[in-house]
């Protein structure tokens, strides 16, 4: 049986504040989707995050459809290799991506994340979460945050702050007791968290960029995962992007919620395991 597939995505901003391409990535196989999301570049002398996300992807797909029962890890790690290689990539400075994938037999759905794009599915329990929290649980600076708290704006002593901030972070980007994310180090791969489930308890799986999730928090759009659940199968995935983009447009300073950009791409993924692509209920 082959799950219906819904994918919503729309393009945030870049630092200066104008639309540009969106920077995730998302890739749908007849057994198994990926979920990119390529950090925005701080380094004016690096490719974009969005640039290694669409070449990580691409790598992503051949070798899952390729390979289809190889361990995602493994797949990870030999797609991150190939990128870096091609691409004279080199740990610790290079742009980077989180990456989410799912992949489903008959018999069993499993799942890898490495950063924040968690995987969210829906059994007969209830929500089962795959997340990898790492760089939440990372001390805060209070500085960029700080400057919008105040109304200091999305100017240019944002972007400064910004940056001073990321080069923190960026010392503590694949290293232990820092967090873990798709770079130029294959390692990083095997550090990814992983759960299975079996196929028949799966009703729904969500796949999602921070550009969504923050719509559950901070923002409080959304009560829970089952409530960001239900308007994605009732109204559709545009929806949910809908009412996290208008609350941001509620609070354009970044007063109230202080974030790196006043839009952050968004991504989401639908997979419907309970009506398969001609409509028959399961």
């Amino acid at each position: 049986m082959t799950p219906r597939i819904e994918v919503a995505e729309r393009a945030g901003v870049g630092l200066d504040g104008a639309i540009r391409p969106s920077e995730d990535v998302v890739v749908v196989l007849p057994n198994a989707v990926v979920l990119l999301d390529g950090a925005t570049s701080l380094d004016p002398s690096l490719p974009s995050g969005g640039w290694y996300a669409s070449r990580l992807a691409g790598e992503l797909a051949g070798r899952l459809a390729g390979y289809p029962d190889t361990d995602l890890a493994d797949l990870l790690a030999g797609a991150i290799k190939s990128v870096a290689r091609d691409n004279g990539l080199v740990p610790g400075r290079s742009p980077s991506s989180t990456v989410a994938l799912l992949r489903w037999t008959d018999t069993v759905v499993e799942g890898l994340v490495l950063a924040d794009s968690p995987i969210v599915a829906f059994t007969r329990e209830g929500p089962s979460l795959l997340a990898d929290t790492r760089i939440e649980r990372l001390p805060r600076g209070s500085g960029y945050r700080d400057q919008l708290r105040s109304g200091g704006g999305y100017g240019e002593r944002h972007v400064i702050a910004l940056r001073q901030a990321g080069q923190t972070t960026a010392r503590r980007r694949n290293v232990e007791g820092g967090f873990w994310v798709a770079e130029a180090d294959p390692d990083a791969a095997h550090q990814a968290e992983r759960t299975t489930w079996p196929r028949d308890t799966v009703t729904t799986v969500l796949m999602a960029t921070d550009g969504v999730t923050c719509g559950i928090d901070p923002y409080g759009v959304f009560a829970d995962w089952q409530a960001l659940r239900d308007l994605a199968t009732t109204s559709g995935p545009e929806s949910v992007l809908d009412q996290v983009r208008a609350a941001e447009l509620d609070d354009p300073a970044g007063t109230r919620w202080p974030r790196p950009k006043p839009h952050d791409d968004q991504a989401l993924v639908v997979i419907d395991y309970s009506v398969d692509y001609t409509g028959e209920d399961r």
